[in-house]
């Protein structure tokens, strides 16, 4: 199966206007589709739900991007609070909360799909050379075996 990624809504895709749609950020629309075409499994992954998730699912069709799931793994998944936990099972989380804050699209192409970059966007060396997503994480001293 293609990697997943769970992709957040507000603050990661459009700026933060809740519960209004914010404008988009810059290269989220551009990044996605380019995810989508070098095989990676997109899913809506959200706090919205009811109408303002319908907004957002219709804003992000509108701007060419379709996901394969939103806010489920699977498409025809129906969430059930008694059984289930919102928890979406992902290979990658693109979120603006994760620690350290959200580091851009420009970043998440230049991590994920390199190869769509122009020569003259090639890196610099920084502190995200060594990552490489297909790999199992380095434990730290700090986490369970």
């Amino acid at each position: 199966m293609n990697p997943v990624i769970a992709v957040d809504f507000d603050g990661t895709i459009v700026t933060h206007r809740y519960p209004e749609i914010g404008t988009v950020i810059d290269g989220a629309f551009e990044t996605l589709k380019d995810l989508k075409r070098n095989g990676f499994t997109l899913i809506l992954w959200t706090v919205r739900d009811g109408e303002l998730l319908d907004e957002a699912v219709e804003f992000c069709k509108q701007h060419g991007v379709s996901f394969y799931a939103v806010n489920n793994e699977h498409p025809d998944e129906v969430f059930n609070p008694k059984y289930m936990s919102r928890k979406i099972v992902a290979d990658i989380y693109i979120d603006d909360r994760n620690v350290g804050g959200f580091i851009g699209w420009d970043k998440i192409r230049e991590l994920l799909i390199p190869q769509t970059l122009n020569k003259s966007e090639e890196p610099e060396e920084d502190e995200y050379k060594d990552f490489h997503p297909e790999e199992e994480p380095k434990r730290k001293w700090w986490q369970r075996k």
